[in-house]
């Protein structure tokens, strides 16, 4: 899981992932749905020096939990965490999700992890997006210009996304070696030729990014909290 980041736009004096949900962090609220899905063990990437917090955090944890520290860069810290999950023992599933993304519903987690365990080596939830999509369209003689886009066969990414293990390794491997940026860990997968396979995400399983999000989210709790898992 991912929770290294500061969350700048979010603001506040803790870090994203500490900040409260009806008065949980929201990473104990993310590993919270994640072993209602299904999830056995989590491993959590951090930012170094806050270790302490994420423990008293995760105190109350439903399964077992290990704190890794991150890297400069996502991807990197990602191979750090797969790095534990390797010397913790064999993995057939590995999911990565973001901390930012509490209340991802146990139902959304377990079909993801189903998906894998039917062959798919790299499966991530997804919505159809609703709201209109313009495109920036540069003009040689004066401002840019917009034209409409497609929506309809565009889809937003969620998280947890879920892999066959050997086959994510063997793809952050390939993008270390190959110096390749990438948005995430299915673009990883994509880049050594894996198909991505989606599963319906949930509206609930919107991502923490600025305070506004934050206000949505404690009303998805105190409205769906039962429906979560």
């Amino acid at each position: 899981m991912a929770a290294a980041g500061s969350g700048s736009r979010l603001g506040g004096e803790v870090p994203k992932a500490l900040r409260l949900l009806s008065g949980i962090p929201l990473v104990a609220h993310s590993v919270a749905r994640l072993a209602a899905g299904g999830v056995d063990r989590v491993v959590v990437i951090v930012a170094d020096g806050l270790q302490a917090d994420f423990e008293r955090a995760l105190a109350d944890a439903p399964v077992p939990w290990q704190l890794v520290v991150g890297g400069s860069e996502r991807q990197h810290s990602v191979r750090r965490g797969l790095a534990a999950i390797d010397r913790a023992g064999p993995a057939g599933v590995v999911l990565v999700h973001d901390a930012a993304r509490p209340l991802v519903p146990a139902t959304v987690v377990a079909s993801v992890i189903e998906a894998v365990r039917a062959g798919h080596q790299a499966v991530v939830p997804a919505l159809p997006v609703v709201d209109s999509i313009r495109r920036l369209v540069p003009r040689p003689d004066g401002p840019a210009g917009s034209e409409v886009v497609d929506r309809a066969p565009l889809r937003a990414v969620q998280t947890p996304q879920g892999f066959a293990y050997a086959t994510l390794v063997a793809a952050h491997e390939h993008v270390a070696r190959s110096g390749l940026a990438v948005t995430d860990d299915a673009a990883c997968c994509e880049a050594i030729g894996e198909t991505i396979h989606l599963v319906e995400g949930s509206r609930l399983a919107m991502k923490v990014t600025e305070p506004t999000d934050l206000v949505v989210a404690e009303a998805f709790w105190a409205g769906f909290a039962t429906e979560l898992g």
